[in-house]
């Protein structure tokens, strides 16, 4: 038995490459796996030890909680203290899939996989190899297996879409399966339904209008005022950065700053739809890429794009600011934070 992604040309996991993999989980060890949204670092999620093996690995903050990945046939009661109407049907709608639901927390479940809060978030992401990953962890633990496992990097960095990028972060050290790139290429959506009303944590590719669409009434979208919202992966207001600085501006903003960097002699890279690119396309020293004017093509190659400007001979990354419109929210995110993370420098 093998299982491949739906990209033609991802290798193909074999059976006993999944059972291995199960095995090494089942030990407390840690694993590399392909998402449809990102490559994941996995450990057993109801194992306090394996789960500050993620935290060591990553670098990752104690009190920031991490993803629970459940088998397409998991049962997520196991897990929560209630299961409510509205997640069951957002469950019925888009598991598996990219959204991310947080509920109270069983009281059995650790609190390492919460940072420590009342609260857990789980998915069930749509991989053919997660899946059979997951499946062959659950069957160890009598179906009722779930893995804890953030983006598979160095905290803060740019999120893995292949499984070299996670061979870049962590070398040998970390057993990576193989599945392929990721299709979605950014983090899940993350609803919040333990407060008893859905609220928008992390934006994704299953977007507002879907799950108000399912629900009846649209989520609460962040805005930086909801005090009591339960912390989240990948909220922090500066994360997904590369290592070379970047600025996100309107493209009028980027112009005068690409023309002063060309006669400094500065080579700098530059990030904008070609539709606006206009003359800078081909400037002299203008590492120029053309983004996607889809949002999510744009996701899909965001991270994979950072990666290759962070090996690219330039001293600043410039990021055309997007249209600040519902279609863009995911992609705006993701740039405003990898942006913040230099404006905190700074």
């Amino acid at each position: 038995m093998s299982i491949r992604s739906n990209f033609p040309s991802a290798p193909a996991v074999t059976g006993e490459q999944i059972a291995h993999a199960a095995e090494l989980l089942d030990a407390g060890q840690l694993v590399a796996f392909p998402t449809e949204t990102v490559y994941g670092l996995g450990g057993d999620a109801e194992s306090p030890e394996a789960v500050a093996r993620i935290y060591a690995a990553k670098g990752r903050p104690a009190n920031h909680p991490v993803i629970v990945h459940l088998a397409p046939h998991g049962d997520p009661n196991y897990w929560v203290e209630h299961l409510p109407a509205d997640a069951q049907k957002l469950i019925d709608a888009f598991w598996p899939g990219p959204l991310t639901l947080i509920l109270k927390r069983a009281a059995h479940i650790p609190a390492a996989v919460s940072g420590g809060q009342d609260s857990v978030g789980l998915r069930c992401p749509s991989h053919p190899v997660a899946q059979a990953l997951l499946d062959a962890f659950s069957a160890r633990r009598g179906g009722h297996g779930g893995v804890a496992a953030p983006s598979a990097n160095r905290f803060g960095h740019v999120s893995p879409t292949t499984a070299q990028h996670v061979r870049d972060e962590f070398g040998d050290a970390i057993h990576v399966l193989d599945g392929g790139p990721s299709d979605v290429g950014i983090e899940s959506t993350i609803l919040d339904l333990s407060r008893g009303f859905p609220a928008l944590l992390r934006p994704g590719h299953v977007t507002p209008q879907e799950l108000a669409d399912v629900l009846g009434v649209a989520p609460r979208l962040p805005d930086g005022s909801d005090a009591t919202a339960p912390r989240a992966s990948g909220t922090l207001k500066a994360h997904y950065a590369p290592r070379t600085p970047l600025a996100l501006l309107p493209f009028e903003a980027l112009e005068p700053i690409l023309s002063a960097a060309r006669d400094a002699g500065e080579r700098v890279a530059l990030v904008a739809r070609k539709s606006r690119a206009g003359r800078w396309a081909s400037a002299d020293g203008v590492h120029f890429v053309a983004a996607p004017e889809d949002p999510h093509a744009y996701a899909r190659e965001l991270y994979s794009l950072l990666r290759a400007l962070d090996r690219a001979d330039v001293s600043r990354i410039l990021i055309e600011k997007l249209p600040d419109t519902i279609e863009w929210i995911a992609v705006n995110d993701r740039l405003g934070r990898a942006a913040a993370a230099f404006e905190a420098q700074g």
